[in-house]
């Protein structure tokens, strides 16, 4: 593997992890109403800590295979939905808007990972995780919005 390489998709990784450090769930999230088997809160950044080291690694695989090109822009097509996710559902409390986000995050992992796979097995393998988390996510904020709406919450001086 190229380290360089890795280490460049891991940084592209690290802007996405860092919406969740600026955008943080708060009182918010906790008051909204959720499933059940909704994961605890510690969960998310462990899952994404692990996913981002995946996400880097398949690639860094593929970014050297010719023919990579559509891969590579899936790719740069599903980090960018990463980032944008958590300030919409996070920062504006726009479950629904989140949501339709999340279909094209999904939609560009999907694509990725399909790409992947036609590059190499094992960068195909290492996006699975990936794409299985995003599906989940997805029903998640599905399950959010249907439970709450989308309407944030009003501010004192929105009153």
């Amino acid at each position: 593997m190229d380290w360089l390489l890795f280490f460049i998709f891991f940084a592209a990784c690290g802007a996405g992890g860092a919406t969740g450090m600026l955008f943080k769930p708060g009182d918010w999230y906790e008051a909204l109403e959720k499933p059940e088997w909704t994961p605890p809160n510690w969960a998310f950044p462990v899952a994404w800590g692990i996913l981002y080291l995946f996400i880097a690694s398949a690639a860094a695989s593929a970014a050297v295979m010719p023919g990579n090109a559509l891969g590579m822009a899936f790719w740069s097509m599903q980090i960018a939905f990463n980032v944008l996710w958590t300030p919409v559902f996070f920062g504006l409390h726009r479950v629904r808007a989140a949501l339709i986000v999340m279909g094209a995050l999904w939609i560009a992992v999907f694509g990725a990972t399909v790409s992947f796979f036609f590059l190499s097995i094992g960068a195909g393998v290492m996006m699975l995780p990936y794409l299985l988390w995003i599906s989940f996510a997805a029903y998640l904020n599905y399950m959010i919005w249907q439970a709450n709406g989308d309407t944030p919450e009003l501010t004192a001086e929105e009153e």
